[in-house]
């Protein structure tokens, strides 16, 4: 992330700073003559003994003692704001040859400056030396990553659900908050910057949590989020099209997936086999590799769902494994793809060392895989039924299409969602095409335009939900409704109570940016309000605020 576009230094509880809350309290000091020698450069003179406790991409979040890294960005170098960290404690400047010509011409840098060809390669290395963050002794948290295309965020709270009934001290790091054994620090990113995630895992260390769970999104891997971080156990949830204006095609994104399973990146590998996505990694992985399917019929697998029954909204199961191993498992999320991530999760932590029996016991008396996580399948009614899903690419609206289907006798489906601007627009009309074969109803919307004619964004995905209706004859009715509120109301106006209300695309999110502007936009509390308007009781539930 270039300095021009990197989050503010934000301010939590008691006025602390967003960088604070990012790292540990108390940091034993590295000299610069070691950073030096780490990367390659050699320190000259008194600079030699300069002593580093932190380490910041951004100078509003510089702290007194960090080496501040300056790098280039998309319109401004980071070298152009050292000035300013410097200015807050900085003792040191990492930059490129770029950045140290800016610093030259300045001629105001009074700190020692390291050039390196590129410092964003030994960001990550260097916030693991500087904040210890898994020393070899001392007993790191056992951390947990899980990537995939969807899946990631259930999958990391119910990895987070299962170690606590495990009697374990847990923590997260996701696309929605940060657990580090305080406060949840709400998030920026679906895997924050790596000065950061270092940062967090020394201090889940230095607060003594046993483990921790973190979302790898391929953003991560690919701007090197996640450089220096080794995970005792990866996961695989699933591959479907997803994020190729970064990555152009699939086949580049699934190698970008594929690097978290290297020998570099982690100890041991739990992979699902049910796409060929999955099959094709759990061959060529370079760790290994305890493979999971979530139905017979999906392949061999070391751990298969062999049995699933519906009970309430949710579906019990059984999970069997190597040497007739049997684990009876219950989630309380409607759908078949938490029953994958609830097996994903289980095997996961059973690949880090818990004994079955210890798994079952857990899993029998704390019922972990019913924990609610925000904007994921999250109920807010029950007559009608009313989900809110952040489901925003095709495999995703589908699989929730398919699992808010009630089996009562004249029951519609009634889908709200749009498409994000400036995201993959291959994916609008397919998702189009999709919503309008498996909903009654199908209200086409805004997500988040950004900069884009949110008009235009439409059009595309109702260009492929009309073609749909017409190749294949469908009863679907599709209504075009903006602002967003707006179609989530006409969606309350039009429900019986037999029917189901689905909100999909935006998920626990709570703005909605409109060229620029972040306008207050929660679906959660757009769909509780709209229903109670029109009559109906909705459940109170304080997530439904966060």
């Amino acid at each position: 992330m270039s300095e021009q576009n990197a989050p503010g230094s934000h301010t939590g509880p008691a006025g602390e700073s967003a960088a604070s809350r990012f790292r540990p309290s108390a940091v034993a000091a590295v000299r610069l003559a070691g950073i030096g020698e780490a990367i390659g450069v050699q320190v000259p003179g008194a600079s030699a003994a300069v002593s580093v406790t932190g380490i910041s991409l951004n100078s509003r979040t510089v702290e007194r003692g960090d080496l501040y890294v300056a790098l280039p960005g998309g319109s401004r170098h980071g070298a152009d704001f050292a000035g300013q960290a410097v200015e807050r404690g900085a003792v040191a400047v990492l930059t490129d040859d770029a950045g140290a010509r800016l610093l030259a011409l300045s001629a105001d840098t009074a700190v020692p400056v390291l050039v390196v060809d590129s410092p964003r390669n030994v960001v990550g290395p260097l916030s693991a030396m500087i904040y210890r963050s898994q020393p070899p002794a001392g007993h790191p948290p056992r951390l947990f990553g899980v990537t995939g295309t969807n899946g990631k965020t259930t999958t990391t709270y119910f990895l987070n659900s299962l170690l606590r009934a495990l009697g374990q001290r847990a923590g997260l790091i996701g696309t929605i908050e940060i657990l580090a054994g305080g406060e949840p620090i709400p998030s920026l990113l679906t895997t924050p910057e790596s000065t950061d995630v270092h940062g967090l895992l020394a201090l889940m260390r230095e607060r003594g949590l046993d483990a921790a769970s973190m979302e790898v999104s391929s953003h991560a891997i690919s701007f090197q989020r996640v450089d220096g971080v080794v995970f005792d156990v990866a996961g695989f949830t699933n591959l479907t099209q997803d994020h190729l204006d970064l990555h152009g095609t699939m086949d580049d994104y699934f190698a970008t997936k594929a690097e978290l399973f290297t020998s570099r990146r982690a100890r041991a590998a739990v992979v699902m086999v049910d796409d060929e996505w999955g099959r094709r990694l759990a061959a060529a992985a370079g760790i290994p590799v305890t493979t999971v399917a979530s139905a017979p019929g999906n392949g061999p697998a070391d751990w298969t769902v062999t049995s699933t029954a519906p009970r309430g909204l949710g579906t019990e199961f059984t999970l069997s494994g190597p040497d007739e191993a049997r684990l009876k498992i219950h989630t309380g999320l409607p759908g078949a793809f938490n029953v994958a991530n609830a097996a994903l999760a289980s095997v996961m932590v059973l690949a880090s060392g818990v004994e079955t029996a210890a798994l079952q016991t857990a899993l029998d008396s704390h019922d972990p895989f019913t924990v609610a996580v925000p904007g994921r399948m999250q109920l807010v009614a029950e007559e009608p039924a009313a989900v809110v899903d952040f489901a925003h690419n095709t495999d995703a609206l589908a699989r929730a299409l398919e699992a808010v289907r009630s089996p009562l006798p004249g029951s519609r489906v009634i889908v709200v969602f749009g498409a994000t601007g400036q995201r993959d627009q291959g994916k609008r009309p397919a998702m189009g095409a999709i919503a309008a074969q498996l909903a009654d109803v199908l209200i086409v919307t805004d997500d988040d335009p950004h900069d884009e004619d949110a008009q235009a964004i439409r059009a595309d995905v109702l260009a492929g939900a009309r073609a749909a209706q017409e190749q294949g004859a469908l009863t679907c009715v599709i209504e075009e409704i903006h602002p967003r509120a707006a179609a989530i109301n006409r969606a309350a106006e039009l429900a019986r109570r037999q029917d189901t209300i689905l909100v999909a695309g935006r998920g626990h999110e709570v703005w909605q940016e409109v060229k620029g502007v972040n306008l207050p936009l929660d679906d959660r509390v757009e769909l509780r309000n709209a229903l109670t308007a029109r009559g109906f009781t909705v459940l109170q539930d304080e997530r439904i605020e966060s």
